[in-house]
């Protein structure tokens, strides 16, 4: 893998830094969520500066303590390195004004990789699911709240029955307002998004 670049990726107006990346997009849009693509960048101290990916407009976390109408960034990592987890770390602790540490981080991030696979809604959550919870000791964990709430717990993007764009909680007690036939399209559409030559998006509708 040593000298391989992932392809940048050109969709609505955006140049992303991989297709990987252009594909949450697809999903993003298709979910309805307000957008935008590295908005800022942060200095973070000790000569370390942290550029997100993404940030999501108008977010309900359905998890924990319930919160409407939030800003959520996401990252977006194929693979994870010691810098990039110090990075995350470091940005979404600094959300918190005092050590309690209690709700939604003012800096909240989901750490995202791969669209998930799955034939159906439930074979999608199975795979975030895995995902989740495959401990990464001290790197932040995919798909999950530890580093939007600190709360070690599964966070499965979608969409809710009112079609609001949500952060889903792993049980029945959060998934039950979950659209699933909406959230299902959006994640089958993000995977057949087909970029050719890095420009124009070509989707085959489901």
């Amino acid at each position: 893998m040593n000298g391989l670049r992932a392809i940048q990726t050109e969709y609505k107006g955006y140049r992303f830094r991989s297709r990987l990346e252009a594909r949450w997009a697809v999903f993003f849009d298709d979910c309805g969520v307000s957008w935008e693509y590295e908005p800022e960048g942060y200095d973070l101290g000790n000569g370390l500066c942290y550029l997100p990916d993404f940030l999501l407009h108008g977010v309900t976390v359905n998890h924990g303590l319930f919160k409407r109408d939030c800003d959520i960034y996401v990252e977006v990592k194929g693979v994870m390195d010691d810098i990039d987890a110090e990075k995350i770390n470091r940005f979404y602790n600094a959300g918190y004004p005092d050590e309690n540490q209690l709700g939604v981080s003012n800096t909240a991030v989901l750490v995202v990789g791969n669209i998930p696979d799955g034939e159906s809604m439930d074979d999608i959550i199975d795979s975030l699911q895995r995902v989740a919870y495959n401990d990464c000791g001290n790197y932040p964990n995919y798909f999950n709240f530890e580093t939007i709430d600190g709360d070690y717990f599964a966070a499965y993007p979608g969409v809710d029955k009112r079609g609001t764009f949500t952060l889903f909680g792993d049980d029945l007690s959060y998934l039950w307002s979950l659209d699933e036939a909406k959230t299902e399209h959006a994640y089958r559409i993000a995977r057949q998004a087909r970029f050719e030559h890095g420009e124009t998006p070509i989707i085959r509708r489901y």
